[in-house]
């Protein structure tokens, strides 16, 4: 039996991602600081795309209808949402000031005892090797090798520059750290240098009855000593953390007036694009250009009108992704946290009437202002936890309540998980042991055992 081709016509129904779909999903997941170098990078590169300012953007709104015919179905709504952006919003990052970093601050000190070249070279290479809590993360031999010196001399350094400002610095671990604080106290020889020298791991479980028999010590006494323990500092390199803070600069605001609540974008520090007055011209007839200056202009006006109403859609989604969070949450801005419902992607998608994947995608790195404070997108999206008669709750409001009990706890007497679950279910909510272990270690909480105080 022969085999042959045989040509056949078949339809089929295809999704095909071109540029322009790829640059509007683009735009959805990208943080305000993306957005706004995304957009000032095709400024730079676009002859077609120039800012508008406030006098023009209701004519550049008017001209995208015109363009595309994009964003009709939000008509004279969608116009009313860019009157309500939020254009003042003061940049903290004007305020910010230069600190000292640890290296230098140590530097300086090592400076002032007027050390050899050899002893300034060493102490470089010691500054150079501490984390951001100040400790030594090399070794003595390390840093010999590293600085071509021998052991000696880099030990004699290392002993000094372990005297120097913040007290602790230097050392190779928290013992250390806590004893070169004890040293400059003059409490070498005190009881609470003892237990920090041999009963470190005692003191880290709070088994004081332990340090009691091991030291033959009265309770009051070891009590005194931890008290005094606990007044040192175990990270004496974390007031030169000059990381550069991260501020947060929220994308929508949730305002209350009155009774009610309003919803506005924060249109402050986004460039606002408009087409090119220069462009339209001479596309018009109103310059005489070649073919292929008019066929780029063509080209760039087309990936300007696609960025714009990318630029838009983005803006919009937010705005409705915000007011159906408010619809399912209202009670969340109305009573605080433990009124936090249980809500996820497909709810908001569905009340939208988008995809699950545009809603996830608006949600990345974006920020609302509120009257209870700041909050990622992500936030108001949580599983649920069966209530005792068979309501969901958020886990995020569980979570809170479990902070909400540890706080009030007698830290004394404090609560172990079993006990959190039991009084948890008096209040109607369902969870097992396990499930409270793991929301405590989410919100980096220590266990019992760990919390107990004298």
């Amino acid at each position: 039996m022969a085999l042959e081709l045989v040509p056949r016509q078949e339809m089929k129904l295809t999704v095909s991602m071109t540029l322009q779909l790829q640059q509007a999903i683009k735009l959805l997941q990208l943080s305000r600081m993306e957005l706004v170098q995304k957009i000032r990078q095709e400024l730079e590169k676009n002859p077609a795309l120039e800012t508008a300012d406030e006098s023009t953007e209701k004519e550049n709104f008017d001209e995208l209808r015109e363009l595309g015919k994009y964003l009709d179905s939000y008509d004279s709504r969608w116009r009313n949402i860019i009157e309500s952006e939020v254009r003042e919003f003061h940049n903290l990052e004007n305020y910010t000031t230069y600190t000292e970093s640890l290296t230098d601050h140590l530097l300086n000190q090592l400076l002032m005892t007027s050390p050899t070249a050899a002893e300034e070279r060493i102490g470089s290479f010691i500054a150079g090797s501490l984390d951001q809590n100040g400790y030594l993360k090399a070794s003595v031999a390390q840093i010999a090798a590293m600085s071509s010196s021998e052991t000696k001399p880099v030990q004699k350094v290392l002993a000094l520059m372990q005297t120097f400002d913040p007290p602790g610095v230097c050392a190779r671990d928290l013992g250390e750290c806590l004893l070169i604080q004890m040293g400059m106290m003059g409490m070498e020889n005190s009881l609470a240098a003892c237990i920090i020298q041999n009963h470190l791991e005692d003191l880290e479980k709070k088994n004081y009855r332990n340090i009691c028999r091991a030291l033959k010590a009265k309770m009051d006494d070891v009590v005194a000593a931890v008290k005094l323990i606990q007044s040192l500092e175990p990270r004496p390199g974390r007031q030169f953390d000059n990381v550069n803070p991260n501020y947060i600069v929220p994308d929508i605001f949730v305002v209350k007036i009155g009774k009610r609540y309003e919803i506005r974008l924060n249109g402050s520090g986004l460039p606002k694009l408009r087409f090119s007055s220069f462009c339209k011209n001479a596309l018009a007839g109103g310059k005489k250009i070649t073919d292929e200056t008019k066929d780029y202009l063509k080209k760039k006006m087309g990936s300007a009108k696609w960025l714009i109403q990318s630029f838009y859609y983005r803006q919009i989604t937010i705005y409705r992704v915000m007011e159906s969070i408010l619809k399912f949450q209202y009670d969340f801005f109305e009573k605080g946290i433990a009124h936090l419902k249980p809500m996820v992607l497909r709810d908001v998608a569905g009340d939208i009437g988008m995809a699950e994947s545009t809603v996830s995608r608006i949600n990345t790195k974006k920020y609302v202002q509120t009257p209870r404070g700041t909050f990622s997108l992500k936030y108001f999206f949580s599983s649920s936890v069966d209530s005792v008669n068979g309501e969901a709750i958020a886990a995020t409001a569980v979570r809170d309540q479990i902070k909400h009990i540890i706080a009030n706890e007698d830290p004394k007497k404090p609560l172990c998980d079993d006990k959190i679950a039991k009084i948890l279910k008096a209040a109607n909510i369902k969870v097992a042991r396990r499930t409270v272990a793991k929301y405590r270690e989410n919100l980096g909480i220590l266990p019992s055992t760990k919390r107990k105080q004298f």
